[in-house]
């Protein structure tokens, strides 16, 4: 199996899932899940943005052509009932779903599917999604203006879609995220359609709140019989850890992510320590560093200030462990993660030298970009202040919210900034964001440039031999870690309070608030009408 440590998620998966339909689902209820990456959804569109919090919603409202199977570890066929290959591993013709239907009624067409992703290719728009959808023939003429649609894609019938790809690669890693949710043509043109969007997912739009909640219902005509299980299913902006650990504790929730500090206590207290359900997400912590800045253009620097900071330190004290120490980019769930690769020492003396080396013997100052996420912002970036200063690198700190700092770092205006990116599941997407082809505004937000990196990735895509692209994109991994474009944080614990009248979890390791919400139900005695 591809996914050797993803293969251990899998079978925690498996023995969740397993309890879980040991019950007989209960039909009815209503499902309260919560939105704890910030104050606000960035939008009802969610080809627009990529921020983990909008997808929460945007898993019950949309579908995509692949959806993620935690139970396998890997993404499967959603929206189509076959995919047969051909061309040399090329071409992929997909045998579409012809009972999937629009929560305005209507089927849903391969023409539907062609026009999504034409959408997403709109360069003028700098759709996130654009990332995945480059890697069908034609899209980049699309996003760059030179072509009206994307040429890789082609009609066969209403329930038949070609789909011709510039690289041999999975098109499930490529084709399962939100951002390439499918719209309806007919409708998602018109004006109206954002303040009342209209997807293929288990549960149909009611009300969005702004500031407050996401409110959506049962559509009964959901493609999978007998499901979704739940009348309704709320998700609740949440951004405040206590603000959900108190809902939580008063029943209000049904789940709640934890910070560092919750984890600790939810672990030490015996009515709240079997609620915990946790898994090794493939998120990378970072600091991103702008070359345009012309201290960070240099690699001694952003080496420099990788041994500048105590990062072990940092996971323990204020991390309290939810998290796993940073190598390079690809994170341990991945397939090509190099176990031997050591992460940079914490050497001030080093750093010291590095830069004396690049000519900053006094160091320099530089503004830092963050959210207040505990886990990751602004905790993390006071904490490093001092050690920065103690080899003469100065911080002034800019403090935005999480919305503003996707859109920040999409637009490249910082001179750094501190994130959580998805590195996976598919280390050659994953790795793809530092391509110099990558615009970087999809997820090249360093506007790293480097030829024999490109080479790695541009090898890696034509192969047919699954080894020998191991090796490309483990030493492609490995030069990232020798450039330094970041300072490497930490792979992301995600842990999360379930209460125990919600069954059905999944312990997805793309991201754990992202969950299929048609196979979640809760018993009879959940205190939700």
């Amino acid at each position: 199996m591809m996914f050797k440590q993803i293969a251990i998620v899998a079978g925690l998966a498996l023995a969740l899932s397993a309890a879980a339909e040991a019950q007989t689902p209960r039909k009815g209820g209503t499902i309260r899940m919560t939105a704890p990456y910030g104050s606000s959804f960035t939008s009802m569109d969610i080809h627009t943005t990529q921020r983990a919090q909008d997808e929460i919603y945007a898993k019950a409202l949309h579908r995509s052509l692949y959806i993620w199977n935690s139970v396998e570890g890997k993404p499967v066929l959603e929206l189509a009932k076959e995919d047969i290959v051909s061309g040399g591993g090329l071409v992929h013709t997909f045998k579409l779903r012809d009972d999937a239907y629009f929560h305005h009624g209507r089927k849903m067409t391969a023409d539907d599917i062609i026009w999504s992703y034409n959408r997403i290719m709109d360069g003028s728009k700098a759709y996130p999604g654009a990332r995945f959808v480059r890697v069908i023939e034609g899209a980049a003429a699309v996003e760059n203006g030179t072509a009206k649609e994307i040429s890789g894609l082609k009609k066969i019938d209403d329930f038949t879609l070609e789909m011709k790809l510039t690289e041999k690669v999975d098109p499930g890693f490529y084709f399962f995220t939100a951002l390439t949710s499918i719209y309806p043509a007919d409708e998602a043109a018109k004006e109206g359609f954002l303040q009342k969007p209209i997807g293929l997912g288990p549960f149909k739009f009611v009300e969005h709140v702004p500031g407050s909640r996401v409110v959506l219902e049962r559509w009964d005509k959901f493609y999978k019989p007998g499901k979704p299980y739940a009348d309704k299913l709320i998700v609740s902006l949440m951004g405040e850890a206590a603000a959900r650990d108190v809902a939580f504790r008063n029943k209000e929730i049904d789940t709640s992510v934890l910070g560092p500090a919750q984890y600790v206590a939810y672990q030490a207290d015996p009515d709240l320590k079997g609620t915990i359900v946790e898994v090794a997400e493939v998120f990378t912590r970072y600091m991103g560093m702008n070359p345009a800045f012309k201290p960070f253009s240099d690699k001694r620097v952003r080496q420099a200030i990788n041994h500048a900071i105590d990062t072990d330190l940092i996971i323990k004290k204020l991390v309290k462990g939810k998290a796993y120490r940073a190598t390079s980019w690809l994170p341990l769930t991945s397939p090509f993660y190099d176990k031997t690769m050591k992460p940079y020492a914490f050497d001030p003396a080093k750093a010291k030298q590095l830069l004396a080396d690049a000519g900053y013997p006094s160091g320099f100052e530089f503004e830092w970009t963050t959210s207040q996420n505990e886990s990751w912002g602004l905790p993390i970036v006071e904490a490093i202040i001092p050690m920065l200063d103690k080899v003469g690198i100065k911080v002034k700190v800019k403090q935005v919210e999480t919305a503003v700092l996707s859109e920040v770092i999409r637009k490249g205006d910082f001179q750094a900034y501190v994130y959580s990116q998805s590195t996976g599941p598919d280390p050659q997407a994953a790795l793809k964001c530092f391509h110099s082809a990558t615009p970087q505004s999809a997820c090249n937000y360093m506007s790293f440039k480097n030829a024999d990196f490109d080479k790695l990735i541009d090898e890696a895509g034509q192969t047919d031999d699954a080894a020998k692209r191991g090796q490309l994109l483990q030493k492609a991994n490995a030069l990232l870690y020798d450039e330094a474009p970041v300072w490497f944080f930490n792979y992301n614990k995600a842990v999360m309070a379930v209460q125990p009248w919600l069954k059905g979890i999944q312990l997805n390791a793309t991201e754990l608030t992202h969950q299929n919400v048609e196979d979640l139900w809760v018993d009879e005695t959940s205190p939700a009408k």
